[in-house]
């Protein structure tokens, strides 16, 4: 996605099959993004890559059941994902929330290690890390990331989530695909001088096969299914790889942000695109310095978008009784904005030290039965 990486001791030129200097056969396995004039990542194998077995049975898919109570009502609405549970692994703790057509919003405090590999072949997923950290391990490699990182699975790659404390993590299932905006990038599709992060930023898998865990379960979900495999061989027989499709991770704390003279729109903190969706990152910055300026955000109506914004940690100056873990929907055409009294008490103000994560969704989002348990059932009575 971002540049080239080679690891081990195998040629740079890739055929159906060949040779490590050692004379030894490597089996390719080649992952292509928008067919095979795309983005694309090589594997190569010590054993042939593309023996799986199915297993009787599927595994539970999280389901995704719509909250019909109140539907008629359009309203802004809060959650405390807080006070929703922690335990087990990534596959059983995954908690959604909110859902259309091109994204799913989740939350997962997982504590446990995987037993098995996971594919998602329905969505990219990105993660943020609200708190604790661990490790991705995948085929390419393990992938470090700490609280307040992004981590980009992309769709396909088999891993394995190992928590080395307990994690809280805000997930973003991506049906269209993830990237950088088109704006932040020129014509060769490298990061301009001006985008608000460079290439160094993102953090990389660090190569650690062929290794054998004893793990052969592989679970595959399509079409909201999960279903269960069994390869004959590890699935980390890899000796290298290269390419521009692999797992990543970002420090939110990397995004710079642009500041002005008077209130920027949020797509001044847009970090990352996906089909039907906006992801902004809202980090400590100096706010607005015009003599008249009023620092916190305007009351407005987001006629075409869905707004959700995630909120990670400081004192967010629009809000009153939001923290850690909070999510607010705002649908499309309803007016939001700073609740009553922010905005006078806004006056003055230099500096936020705010971080949250936000989505502008295009297509109206559904709430899930969880969603319903964990509302704040007189967020939108706040407003008045």
């Amino acid at each position: 996605m971002l540049d080239r990486i080679v690891a081990g001791s195998v040629p740079r030129k890739h055929h159906v099959a060949l040779r490590a200097p050692d004379g030894a056969l490597r089996y390719e396995q080649c992952l292509t993004r928008d067919g095979f004039d795309g983005a694309y990542t090589i594997l190569y194998h010590l054993n042939r890559p593309h023996a799986l077995e199915p297993l009787q049975g599927t595994r539970p898919s999280p389901k995704l059941i719509a909250d019909d109570a109140g539907s008629a009502a359009l309203l802004r609405r809060h959650y405390r994902s807080s006070e929703l549970p922690a335990g087990g692994t990534l596959l059983e703790a995954r908690m959604p929330l909110l859902w259309n057509a091109d994204v799913t919003l989740s939350v997962a405090k997982p504590t446990a290690e995987e037993a098995v590999y996971f594919v998602n072949a329905d969505a990219d997923e990105l993660f943020f890390v609200q708190g604790g950290q661990g490790r991705v391990r995948s085929p390419l490699g393990d992938l470090a990331f700490a609280a307040h990182d992004y981590v980009c699975i992309p769709k396909g790659i088999a891993y394995r989530l190992i928590p080395e404390q307990p994690l809280s993590l805000f997930l973003i299932e991506c049906h269209g695909g993830v990237g950088l905006p088109a704006r932040f990038r020129n014509a060769l599709g490298q990061l301009r001088m001006d985008a608000p992060y460079c290439h160094r930023d993102f953090k990389r898998p660090e190569h650690v096969g062929p290794i054998d865990e004893g793990i052969r379960e592989l679970v595959i979900k399509r079409s909201g299914q999960h279903h269960a495999m069994r390869a004959q061989h590890s699935l980390l027989d890899v000796v290298g790889w290269d390419g521009t499709v692999y797992p990543w991770a970002f420090p939110i704390s990397a995004f710079q942000p642009r500041v002005s003279s008077v209130h920027l729109p949020p797509t001044w903190h847009g970090t990352f695109e996906a089909r039907g969706a906006l992801i902004c990152s809202f980090v400590p910055r100096p706010l607005d310095f015009a003599p008249d300026a009023v620092p916190c955000p305007y009351p407005h109506s987001s006629v075409d978008v869905d707004e959700v914004l995630y909120y990670v940690s400081g004192a967010f100056g629009s809000r009153s009784g939001v923290g850690p873990g909070s999510i607010s929907l705002h649908p499309a055409g309803i007016p939001h904005g700073p609740h009553p009294g922010r905005y006078e008490g806004s006056l003055g103000a230099k500096s936020t030290d705010e971080v949250a994560v936000m989505l502008d969704c295009y297509a109206p989002l559904q709430r899930s039965t969880l969603a319903r348990a964990c509302e704040d059932a007189d967020y939108d009575k706040s407003f008045r």
